[in-house]
């Protein structure tokens, strides 16, 4: 199967909108655009480091767009050759996904008919985080000069910004670096460039370096290093950046390549899943296995992943649930120690949790519906623009989606429970179960005349429908919230007394607890017993105007137009924006019947607008149960695909919102190993029930259980299991009504009925 991504003679702005999202590269701590080298802001060029956000007096916070040293210009007789302006004869863009280097090769035609062809590869150093190598040649069919510019463009793309003052250039020993500061915080951020050249006839100007007339008979290539250092990294930015550059310079792009790509080996090499029999699928799927790997960050546990990756600036590069629940257990089953660092983002930022509650007249921990570097809430209460007065809509997104402190207990209790990672609860996990089930305490109502608590005014994942009552994903999340709470006090009163006892004096949790026992007993769960089993989403949900998807959207008179708000289309009717029953049914799976969820999925399917990436793989997942094997795979390749394509939502209202979508990556994953795969996890037991796609012949997973690397393997008629290393846990695989125990060494097979 190849490994390239590759657009060929595409070359609109739409093209490269979708090109700076699909061929982006990253380590984490840097992401870089899939754009070109002569690209400026006008092509949306962008280098993102994790964590370093900015805000220019009353416009949005959002994250950094550094300078971008990755800029070349070549000029033949006074004429810039550029993809967009100039005359090109063939062009072709790629990322190569197996060693995460991004590719480029232009074929121009002069206007004295000389034929240039330009050739670079680029990586952002898996081995050494702050640094970004390009080689850049230049292929000439006729003996001539060039003039090559380059050097570190500082005009960046901004959505709300300029995010820099007192912008310096330095130059010595043949390194020339760009220092600014930030407004807020007065951060600074240098980003510095070493050239390899094979001649010298250098000029600068700037933060640029001019080659004038440069010879080229056959072809000329150059190598840049380029490093990116802040002041949240380093007490000195501007040395520790030109260091590298020159560190770099001395080792070499080969060099820096090959330690690079060894690392990248070893990442696929414990996740690569393998389908044969469906090469569209395999390439899908890796795809959104590269992305998450790209904007992972491994270097800290004080950063996680953003909405839009590390694509740009939009959703202001905040952090939602959508890492939680739909990107953890990609790194829980194959990179436990990563999933480790996205939670214990959670932890840092509890502060952060603290003070919103405290904002809004609650208790405890309510987390940022868009979580920056601090923890504090992003999210404005005017997200969406009408398009229709151009005046804010008041969106009720920041304040009344209190299933985001729910959904990040949910994933804490995943990990601890599939990796068997005790030490997540001393480590700050504890604090954020307690907390976070403190303010469930104290938001929900007792309702006296059904005797029962109530969640009430809040906003579940559907967001056409806010301020609703009894939302049975939020209520269901509230509940889990609180038994988990519970669970985690017996785990430390049995394993780690004296630091339970303590965590209880210092948080003051002793009356809490014993208020948990009462409300877990007595609240209300719209989906415990559901009218002939289907699930309403929130109170009064099945009194709204049952109409078509179809008829509502021909009611649009703006293509842009948002559904939801006070006045949205949507908001009178059953129509939903996303997977909110379904996807609770997949969550709680195990407390509800295949029959509760065929109903449901029969019934929201088709109500349901998919307004969200998120949404798509909840579908595939229940399809997928309740033998809906077509669907599945309909809704899996939508989901995996999405970036592929580039067919995502682009604005809601008037809002740009484009960029890469790693919660669509990370439900693609899960689509493929717990849907059509079939595969859960309950305690030390895998339990395994295919439903596989006719045409899928083969599927090969690398698997990670309680810290066991396993090797899963399904055809249609058998299911194969081998342990990578000997068994420390013992575990059993569970297929149909049968329980298999799996040796310490030994490969199992089991035949499929």
């Amino acid at each position: 199967m190849d490994w390239n991504i590759t657009e060929t003679n595409q070359l609109t702005p739409q093209d490269i909108d979708r090109q700076g999202n699909k061929l982006l590269i990253g380590n984490g701590y840097i992401g870089y655009r899939g754009t070109l080298e002569e690209f400026n802001k006008e092509q949306k060029t962008a280098t993102i480091v994790s964590g370093l956000y900015d805000k220019v007096g009353n416009q949005w916070r959002e994250p950094v767009n550094l300078p971008n040293g990755c800029f070349v210009q070549i000029i033949y007789k006074g004429e810039s050759l550029h993809a967009l302006t100039s005359k090109v004869i063939s062009h072709a863009q790629s990322v190569d996904m197996q060693s995460a280097v991004h590719m480029r090769e232009t074929l121009f035609e002069t206007s004295d008919g000389n034929c240039i062809t330009i050739r670079s590869r680029r990586f952002a150093s898996l081995a050494r985080h702050h640094l970004l190598c390009m080689e850049y040649s230049i292929s000439v069919d006729h003996e001539c000069e060039v003039d090559i510019h380059t050097g570190i463009d500082g005009d960046v793309w901004d959505i709300n910004g300029p995010h820099f003052v007192e912008m310096e250039t330095y130059e010595r020993d043949n390194v020339i670096s760009v220092s600014a500061i930030t407004h807020e915080n007065a951060v600074r951020v240098v980003v510095s460039e070493a050239v390899l050249f094979p001649v010298e006839n250098e000029t600068r100007t700037t933060s640029f370096r001019d080659f004038d007339k440069v010879p080229i008979q056959s072809t000329l290539t150059f190598y840049k290093f380029i490093s990116h250092v802040t002041g949240i990294d380093s007490t000195d930015p501007v040395k520790a950046s030109r260091e590298l550059c020159k560190e770099s310079a001395l080792l070499g792009f080969d060099s820096l390549l090959a330690e690079h790509t060894a690392l990248w080996s070893q990442r696929w090499e414990a996740c690569d899943i393998q389908i044969t029999g469906d090469e569209e699928a395999q390439q899908a799927l890796r795809f959104s296995m590269y992305h998450l790997l790209s904007i992972v960050p491994a270097h800290t546990e004080r950063a996680s992943i953003p909405a839009r990756g590390m694509s740009g600036q939009m959703y202001k590069g905040a952090i939602f649930w959508d890492t939680e629940i739909f990107m953890l257990p990609f790194f829980t089953h194959a990179f436990p120690s990563l999933a480790r660092n996205l939670l214990l983002y959670r932890y840092h930022t509890l502060d952060g949790a603290r003070r919103k509650a405290h904002e809004y007249g609650f208790r405890g921990a309510f987390y940022a519906w868009e979580s920056q570097d601090t923890g504090d809430d992003a999210c404005t209460l005017f997200n969406v623009t009408d398009v229709f007065t151009n005046r804010p809509m008041r969106t009720y997104f920041r304040d009344k989606q209190v299933h985001i402190s729910a959904d990040v207990v949910y994933a804490f209790w995943q990990y601890f429970s599939l990796t068997g990672d005790a030490s997540i609860w001393r480590d700050g996990g504890t604090e954020v179960v307690f907390e976070c089930a403190r303010f469930f305490l104290s938001y929900i109502y007792y309702n006296p005349d059904k005797h029962r608590y109530e969640i009430l005014d809040v906003t579940g994942p559907d967001e056409y429908h806010e301020r609703v009552h009894n939302n049975a994903y939020t209520n269901r999340m509230a509940a889990n919230t609180l038994e988990v709470c519970r669970k985690v006090v017996t785990y430390l009163q049995q394993n780690s007394p004296e630091f339970f006892e303590e965590l209880i004096t210092t948080l003051d949790f002793e009356s809490d607890l014993a208020f948990i026992n009462d409300v877990v007993s007595n609240l209300y769960l719209p989906d415990s017993n559901p009218t002939d089993g289907l699930i309403p989403q929130f109170d009064d949900y099945f009194t709204l105007e049952n109409l078509p998807l179809k008829s509502l959207v021909e009611r649009k008179l703006h293509p842009h137009e948002y559904f939801g708000g006070g006045s949205g289309l949507a908001t009178t009717t059953q129509i939903i924006k996303q997977a909110d029953v379904v996807l609770m049914l997949y969550l709680f799976g195990e407390q509800h019947s295949l029959e509760t969820k065929s109903v449901n999925w029969e019934y929201y399917e088709p109500r349901t607008e998919h307004g969200s990436s998120l949404s798509a793989c909840s579908y595939s997942l229940i399809a997928a149960q309740i033998g809906k094997v077509d669907w599945a795979y309909k809704y899996f390749m939508k989901t995996a695909t999405i970036d592929l394509s580039g067919k995502g939502k682009q604005y809601v209202g008037t809002l740009y919102i484009g960029g890469t979508h790693p919660a669509g990556n990370g439900g693609a994953w899960m689509s493929a190993v717990f849907g059509l795969c079939g595969i859960r996890c309950i305690n030390d037991t895998i339990s395994i029930n295919p439903h596989l796609p006719a045409h899928w012949e083969q599927v090969s997973i690398p698997f990670m259980l309680h810290g066991q690397k396993l090797k899963i393997t399904l055809t249609h008629e058998i299911i194969s299991v081998k342990p990578l290393s000997p068994l420390e846990i013992p575990l059993t695989i569970s297929v149909g009504e049968s329980i298999y125990p799996l040796h310490a060494t030994g490969e199992i097979k089991i035949q499929i009925n």
